[in-house]
């Protein structure tokens, strides 16, 4: 793949106009190697050449070498030291905090060099915005570091509470002691960061800022913290939405339970993930970019025959985007961390939760897919077939037959048809980059694909159609005809496969898949007392669209 559509397909979709634009660049050098070309016909080089080779066969005849060395091109001789061989100047204007980047051009009264100063400025502008969006970006996380240090501050005092319930201990010395381990290697997240983590619940500490010293370590008076620590539930409950009709007083519940503790753990455990997910993206931006302007800088001096690349990448080294390591510190902070507090210091059990690994698509699936959808259309031909060489539609009792079963077997289509629509969605979605695991809330790495919706779907559709012929061929053969609650008992026992599946508790047929659509029906049935969020709305109205469908058939 060229780098082009490698470096477009790495890219942040929230963070798509802040990149450098390559493709634009590549076409200002496309524009000078046509104008150098023209200006330049290879006859008159080649003419040239052979002219200064003989030339220099005479002379090095004569005075033993000398003359080669005193006509050799002073580019060739300097590697950019002297003003009169330099390509470009690059200088730094102060605009308030932040210097911008300008590159002087010193050869622009050549032939066709205004062409390569609009070259410069185009690339001092995409240099200037890339390196101005990433120490805003850098400026972000850092607030957000200072941030969880204060979280993770009520959290260890959450945790000696809990711990130390009923005894009467130095709370402030312990605080200090433990408080000291997360100054050295925290790292924070903010509930406002784009990454997703203004979703998860987190411990609000309005008024920890008093009661915390600039090291992070809590002060004397660090038993206050606890009395501004609350939970901030991400899910409401029917239990909690009763009790809110009925004014009873939250504070009652609001103790130092271990159930609480392990609520605001899971809370800021999904916070940090999110937020090292943010700094990897902001890594892999600084990343892309310098490798963008590296390759666009070899291209400019392979074009031209110039050797102005060099002081350039020297400049970027030079830059903030180019030397600071802000980032890279954070990361290292956020896994100590991490592992530290919420893997119990086992380093690998820690990694694999911060980067999971992405699921792979096995030849399996697709073989499975490719068979089940095969058996599909295969069912639904013989179904056809059948109907139209045995005259079913002409015999006596098919419009009471139709009416009995054709509405048990349309709840299985209107299903398939929902995977289906859905399968589509995913693949829309991942070939245009959403990120769409995180918008409905999938535990990263366990989130279906496009091919593993379709295969759930052609297998329901492939029961559904076995049960549908089986229970048609009974119901026409005389010699079956005797075992008519057997046949009238075929759609019942296919729900009920159905249904074991589903609520199988197993780790078989994606369970944490099967357990978050079994949430969020449940959520959608207790809508009126229970906290709803996107994934839920997305499913009621998808079931709500297909009610005058539905009623349609029933009726």
């Amino acid at each position: 793949m060229k780098f082009g559509k490698e470096f477009a397909s790495q890219m942040v979709p929230e963070w798509q106009t802040a990149y450098m634009d390559y493709n634009y660049l590549k076409f200002l050098l496309k524009d000078i190697q046509v104008s150098n070309q023209r200006n330049k016909p290879n006859g008159l080089k080649r003419r040239s050449t052979l002219y200064r080779t003989f030339s220099g066969l005479i002379q090095r005849n004569s005075n033993n070498n000398s003359p080669r060395k005193s006509t050799s091109s002073p580019r060739k001789r300097n590697g950019g030291g002297d003003i009169e061989d330099q390509v470009i100047l690059v200088n730094v204007k102060a605009k308030g905090s932040e210097g911008l980047y300008e590159t002087m051009f010193l050869m622009s009264t050549e032939e066709g060099g205004e062409k390569e100063l609009v070259f410069f400025r185009k690339l001092d502008d995409e240099f200037n915005k890339v390196n101005q969006f990433y120490k805003s970006k850098v400026d972000e996380v850092v607030k957000e570091a200072t941030f969880l240090n204060k979280q993770m501050d009520a959290l260890i005092a959450f945790r000696i509470k809990v711990e130390n319930r009923g005894k009467r201990i130095d709370l402030s010395a312990e605080m200090n002691r433990l408080a000291s381990d997360v100054a050295a290697s925290a790292a924070a997240v903010s509930a406002s960061a784009p990454s997703g983590a203004r979703k998860s619940g987190k411990i609000h500490t309005d008024a920890i800022n008093e009661n915390t010293t600039t090291d992070g370590i809590v002060s004397k008076d660090s038993d206050d913290v606890l009395n501004h620590v609350t939970i901030n539930s991400p899910n409401g409950t029917p239990y909690s939405a009763i009790k809110g009709l009925l004014k009873v007083d939250k504070d009652n519940e609001l103790n130092f339970r271990k159930a609480n503790l392990r609520t605001v753990e899971e809370q800021l455990k999904r916070a940090f993930i999110e937020f090292y997910q943010k700094l990897r993206l902001l890594k892999n931006y600084s990343f892309l970019n310098l490798l963008a302007l590296s390759k666009i800088m070899k291209k400019y001096d392979k074009v031209s025959s110039r050797n102005a690349s060099k002081p350039y990448l020297n400049m970027v080294d030079s830059s903030y985007i180019g030397n600071s390591d802000e980032v890279t510190r954070l990361v290292e902070r956020v896994e100590a961390t991490f592992i530290k507090h919420f893997s119990n210091s086992n380093r690998s059990k820690g990694m694999n939760v911060l980067r999971p690994k992405a699921r792979k698509e096995t030849h399996t699936t697709t073989f499975s897919l490719g068979f089940l959808t095969g058996c599909t259309i295969a069912l639904i031909a013989a179904l056809i077939l059948i109907i139209h060489v045995r005259k079913i539609l002409k015999t006596e009792g098919f419009g009471q037959y139709m009416e009995n079963m054709f509405p048990l077997y349309s709840l299985f289509a209107f299903i398939v048809l929902h995977m289906f629509m859905y399968a589509g969605n995913l693949y829309f979605w991942r070939r245009y980059r959403v990120n769409y695991s995180f918008i409905f809330g999938f535990k990263q790495g366990t989130e279906l694909g496009y091919r593993e919706v379709f295969l759930i779907g052609t297998g329901l559709a492939t029961l559904a159609l076995a049960s549908v012929l089986a229970n048609l061929d009974m119901e026409i053969n005389e010699e079956t005809k005797d075992y008519q609650v057997i046949t009238e008992l075929l759609p019942l026992g296919l729900v009920a496969l159905v249904l074991l599946i589903t609520f199988c508790p197993f780790n078989i047929i994606y369970r944490s898949s099967r357990f978050f659509l079994l949430c969020c029906v449940f959520h959608c049935i207790c809508a009126p007392l229970y906290k709803v969020t996107l994934p839920d709305f997305f499913l009621a109205d998808q079931l709500t669209s297909q009610v005058r469908h539905a009623g349609s058939l029933y009726k």
